[in-house]
Order: C-alpha cells, then structure tokens, then sequence
C-alpha cells in the first residue's frame, strides 16, 4: 500500500508570505516525526515550500492548483469548514466539486509515481487540505475527524492499487 500525507503549511505572519520563526520552529519539530518520503509537492506560494524546507524535505515539485481554489469555491465553501462539511458541499456538484476532483486526480498521479509500499508529501493550504482529501474518498465518514486542519496538521491517505481507500487525520500537539 502506498500513502500520502497531505498537510498544511505552518506558522506564518499575519498577512504575510512567509513563515514566522515559530513556524520554522513547529515545521522542524512535526518534519521529525514524519517521512521518508520519495516524492515532496508543494503550492506554489512561499509558506508551503517554506514548510517542506523545515520539515526536513527537498522539494520535489510545486504546482498552482495546490495553492487556492478560488472565488467560486470559496463562496461555496468558506473556509474554515471541518471535513464533514466540505464532504456535504462537494456533494452539491459545484465549483468545489469540480476542484475537489481536479485535486484528487492530482494525487492520483503522485500515487502512480511513487514504487508500492512507498510514500508522498504534499503541503498546500486550509481548505485545499480538507477539499483534496474529501474529494480522494467520496462516501467516507468524515464526521470524527472534527474542524479544519491547523498549522501542519492534514491527513494520511492510503492506496491500493488504484485508489484512496482509507485515511486518517492528523493533528499536531501544542
């Protein structure tokens, strides 16, 4: 089986671009306790690379579609929203339906990059986290997973063959 951990970027300034020192500070200390990983994608905004850095990993590839979904998805889904109701929202068939698809054939394609029983990072935003993992498992139960990820928090998705078939969610302690 092969995984994929899709986490949030850490700590930054309000308004700003790039990570605080408290940020590098709990990107180093979640980046101990994580990994290897084979393949490393960010967005492409400097906190989510920021992150990877500090955690401890190169980057391998960065892409737009990591880094905001948009005036549409967001007057949908505003974000914050837990991953029950990004679940309920994506049932609608709109703009976060469409995006939420995008991103899980994305993470399709990392999955079929990395060798069996090996494992992904991706570091990308609030609510891309919640969209990309509720759209790699339509139909789960999302509904103990509680409310929007928080700095460096996500979720660790599990493949089988050629598909997302499980999860979980991960929170950070602080």
């Amino acid at each position: 089986m092969k995984i994929l951990e899709i986490r949030r970027h850490s700590i930054r300034s309000p308004q700003g671009d790039h990570l605080n020192q408290s940020g590098v500070e709990l990107a180093r200390l979640v980046g101990q306790n994580i990994g290897p990983f084979d393949r490393v994608v960010t967005s492409t905004l400097p906190r989510a690379f920021e992150t990877a850095i500090a955690m401890g990993f190169a980057v391998d590839d960065q892409s737009a579609l990591l880094s905001t979904y948009g005036r549409d998805v967001e007057k949908e889904a505003p974000w914050p929203l837990s991953f029950a109701d990004y679940a309920e929202v994506i049932q609608a068939g709109g703009a976060s339906t469409k995006y939420a698809s995008k991103l899980a054939k994305y993470y399709a394609g990392i999955m079929n990059f990395i060798s069996e029983s090996r494992s992904a990072l991706v570091i990308n935003h609030g609510g891309v986290v919640e969209l990309g993992v509720v759209g790699c498992l339509p139909g789960f139960d999302f509904s103990s997973w509680g409310g929007s990820v928080e700095y460096c928090e996500g979720a660790r998705l599990f493949w089988d063959v050629d598909k997302f078939v499980k999860a979980e969610v991960l929170r950070v302690s602080r």
